[in-house]
């Protein structure tokens, strides 16, 4: 059995967030952005649609929010969450490493703060980042049957 992908947890960045004296849900705020997206997209697995089931409904009623999805997973966001799609976008876009995900969010919402961690979760942010993420797909999934990924 192979161990799960963990492309982030909210508690890898306590140490940054104690740092800044940011509020402890700061630790979460740029991957909720991406989950929300792959949320409206339908780029969640049947697992996680099945299991989360209740607090996703809670959500697009507008009775939970983004945070009470991400914290009903225990703060994590891993593969076995998204679609083979989702996944395959994820393994290009969201990777810390070699992706541009980080990048974008950096360039798009840091504007002079002092650090990513600084960024509020706001709805016209998220809409700023809807926006490139959106574009990133479209630019992945035109390039992705040509086997060749424009980033990272």
């Amino acid at each position: 059995m192979t161990q799960p992908h963990v492309y982030d947890k909210a508690k890898y960045h306590d140490e940054s967030i104690q740092q800044y004296d940011l509020p402890e849900e700061h630790a979460a705020n740029h991957t909720i952005v991406f989950l929300r997206w792959l949320i409206e997209h339908q780029l969640m697995s049947d697992f996680f649609c099945n299991e989360g089931a209740e607090v996703l409904e809670s959500f697009r009623a507008g009775k939970a929010t983004i945070y009470d999805v991400y914290s009903w997973w225990d703060d994590c966001l891993i593969d076995d969450m998204l679609s083979e799609e989702g996944n395959a976008f994820a393994m290009r876009y969201f990777d810390f490493d070699r992706g541009r995900y980080i990048h974008d969010y950096i360039k798009t919402l840091q504007r002079g703060l002092p650090s990513e961690f600084h960024a509020e979760y706001t709805e016209e942010n998220y809409q700023l980042m809807r926006q490139v993420i959106d574009r990133r797909y479209d630019e992945w999934q035109r390039k992705k049957t040509r086997g060749w990924w424009p980033f990272g």
